[in-house]
């Protein structure tokens, strides 16, 4: 998630949201809720700086060059998380070493959760700040798997920021699709921390209706899937679970395509003459349904007839055969007028068709 496109376009859609269209989406999926055993704060400044001198000085940190490298982090106007993230690469260089690869976009995205942070020995005013400002940075790298590892092995109740750590771990989970886990966090950082920035509430928000609206293995959800998928390629995160992942987009577009198929010339021959939405083998054959892709979220344009499902499969049946120039022009045919997510999943179909059987 582009968490800068989030910020500029909240208010926006604040403004498009109606009252009524919100009580209507509250109505439809609330909010669930989730038990809170206390309220969160971030300390007061003086509070955050004594317990970071203490931890400074209790790593045998008390030399003068030091002590006044943290007066000048502590003398700034920089948020709380940042200060302590500051202090304890001041005083520890593994930590800083850490917190350096973790914000280079250039160093290979880690792979496991840093010991240093799993550590149960170390000072939990250690681990816990510098787990979140670590998954923070992981977070705005789209390294997604690895920051909520993060996130579960420390605990917002221990942190100088919780506002933060709920909601970086919302949007986390947002991300990998997991929506219950989403709507917890989500609900901490609007019922339980007392001081959140009212951006983090605004997003989180959005967070909430957009997966109120969320439906289990509609194109939607492929568009979304892909773009887990996406991201976890641009980390050279090809292995099994990738493969895992495309693998079912695969298979679901492979069932909306033989649905639709079916829909359309009025005949189901799939288990057992049962279509996999549980539909029946529709009307007499020559009868072509009206709205035959309305089951499946598609936009009105293309529920209309703009994808010509006969013509997706011809492209399918030869798509090995055809030169790279009709290939091209054939995706054109085939996509166009149609919004991006629902292209990207189409194409994503027939790039799997060019690989070669085994």
């Amino acid at each position: 998630m582009n968490l800068t496109r989030w910020f500029s376009v909240a208010a926006l859609m604040l403004l498009m949201m109606g009252a009524s269209q919100v009580q209507a989406k509250a109505e439809k999926k609330p909010m669930r809720e989730t038990p809170s055993f206390s309220l969160l704060r971030s300390p007061a400044p003086e509070t955050a700086r004594s317990q970071a001198l203490d931890w400074l000085k209790g790593v045998g940190k008390t030399d003068t060059a030091t002590l006044k490298a943290f007066e000048q982090i502590w003398s700034g106007d920089r948020p709380l998380l940042d200060k302590v993230a500051a202090t304890l690469a001041l005083g520890d260089p593994a930590a800083a070493k850490l917190l350096a690869e973790a914000r280079d976009p250039d160093t290979p995205a880690p792979t496991s959760v840093p010991s240093l942070i799993k550590d149960q020995k170390l000072p939990v005013f250690f681990r816990a700040n510098l787990g979140l400002a670590y998954a923070k940075a992981l977070v705005n790298r789209k390294v997604y798997d690895e920051a909520l590892e993060v996130f579960k092995s420390i605990r917002g109740e221990d942190v100088v920021d919780p506002a933060s750590y709920f909601f970086h771990r919302a949007v986390t989970e947002h991300a990998l699709m997991m929506r219950n886990e989403a709507d917890d966090s989500i609900d901490r950082l609007l019922l339980d921390v007392t001081d959140a920035p009212v951006r983090y509430r605004m997003v989180g928000v959005l967070m909430h209706y957009d997966m109120a609206a969320w439906q289990d293995k509609d194109l939607d959800w492929i568009a979304r899937k892909m773009g887990v998928i996406k991201d976890r390629l641009e980390l050279t995160r090809g292995g099994p679970k990738t493969r895992a992942m495309q693998r079912e987009v695969l298979v679901k577009l492979d069932e909306m395509i033989k649905e639709l198929e079916n829909k359309m010339s009025g005949s189901c021959s799939c288990n057992g003459g049962n279509c996999p939405s549980g539909g029946s083998k529709g009307p007499p054959k020559g009868n072509r349904p009206s709205s035959p892709a309305g089951d499946f979220g598609l936009p009105s344009g293309i529920a209309k007839g703009e994808i010509d499902m006969k013509k997706f499969k011809e492209y399918a049946e030869v798509w090995g055969k055809l030169p790279e120039r009709e290939r091209a022009k054939a995706m054109t045919d085939l996509t166009r007028g149609m919004p991006a997510k629902y292209r990207d999943a189409i194409e994503a179909y027939f790039k799997q068709l060019e690989k070669p059987s085994k």
